[in-house]
């Protein structure tokens, strides 16, 4: 039973892991529109932040897919994940009621997501 919650708490961190490595690459090789989201958030220097918030999501992703420091990894990614949840996914500021459950569904696996790295600071065994 050992060897399974290890194998388990391994799979689940290189899993959660992934979606950062993934987005964070796309966020900093190409940050696109999600510098006008940054913008309208009143951020400052919105590219810099954007992409520099990929790279955070990158680095942090691939320690804590590694198993490196992954509660200081998932501690970095809920600061990069809540930021982009509430800047990224305003559904609250969508007009149509299709528009609205779209961002309303990005922002809860958003939150999702964060409830997985909250569990990684659970784990008491680090």
């Amino acid at each position: 039973m050992i060897v399974s919650k290890y194998m388990f708490k391994t799979l689940g961190q290189l899993l959660l892991g992934s979606i950062f490595i993934v987005g964070g690459a796309s966020a900093f090789a190409e940050p696109g529109g999600r510098v006008q989201k940054v913008e309208a958030a009143g951020l400052p220097q919105p590219r810099q932040a954007t992409i520099a918030n990929g790279g955070i999501m990158v680095v942090a992703g691939a320690a804590l897919a590694a198993g490196v420091l992954p509660k200081l990894s998932a501690t970095a990614l809920l600061g990069s994940l809540t930021a982009t949840t509430i800047v990224g996914h305003p559904f609250w500021k969508e007009e149509t009621p299709a528009a609205r459950s779209a961002q309303q569904l990005q922002f809860l696996k958003n939150v999702s997501v964060i409830g997985g790295l909250l569990l990684v600071l659970a784990n008491n065994d680090d």
